[in-house]
């Protein structure tokens, strides 16, 4: 599927789930990478930005990896999310301004209760994208990311499987990841519009 099929779906919908983002053995090389990663470089996820943030096993229990432009073994996926930052911003002139992502490690009995990723008015996140790593994912292996409508009803239940793409904008989709019941790996990311004050750049998380 190209760029422009993406930005259409989401323009009509407001959200998109395509197979094979990327080529297999981009896929690959992406979860082996993660899986690779020292326990040290993973952190418990927090709820909420910046001064507010804070640590609730209750509501989720993921560990997370920043990705940034300064690792090599970054830079091609970031390239390519920029490449669709640009497209979105041609198409649909949303005006984004960057694009921040981590790794997201879900072990064996984790999950992430219903949330929205962004508040109308008091967030940056414009879309938010996650994209699968995991290879031979079953049903009963869990994981599933849980899409809600606005009457609270289910549009989709997404099967975290390696090459998928979601694609959904930030503040109008409250979504939930059900408990894993393996490792399961991903990359979750945000589109951003400046939301700048008086010449300081927003910053990034």
């Amino acid at each position: 599927m190209v760029l422009s099929d993406i930005i259409d779906k989401v323009a009509d919908h407001g959200y998109c789930i395509i197979d094979d983002f990327l080529q297999p053995r981009r896929s690959q090389a992406l979860y082996q990478y993660a899986q690779q990663l020292p326990a040290q470089y993973w952190n418990l996820a927090g709820i909420g930005r910046q001064q507010n943030q804070t640590i609730n096993t209750m509501v989720r229990n993921d560990r997370i990896y920043w990705l940034t432009s300064e690792e090599p073994r970054h830079k091609d996926y970031l390239s390519i999310m920029d490449e669709l930052r640009h497209e979105f911003n041609r198409e649909l002139f949303l005006g984004l301004f960057d694009y921040e992502c981590h790794l997201a490690h879900y072990p064996k009995g984790a999950f992430y209760k219903k949330h929205l990723d962004a508040f109308k008015g008091r967030s940056n996140r414009v879309l938010t994208t996650v994209f699968y790593l995991n290879p031979e994912w079953q049903e009963t292996d869990g994981g599933q990311l849980v899409i809600y409508g606005d009457k609270g009803q289910v549009l989709e239940t997404v099967l975290p499987k390696q090459g998928r793409l979601v694609v959904f904008l930030s503040d109008r989709f409250v979504h939930e990841v059900q408990r894993s019941e393996r490792d399961r790996f991903s990359i979750t990311g945000w589109f951003r519009i400046n939301a700048s004050i008086s010449g300081i750049i927003d910053p990034p998380r």
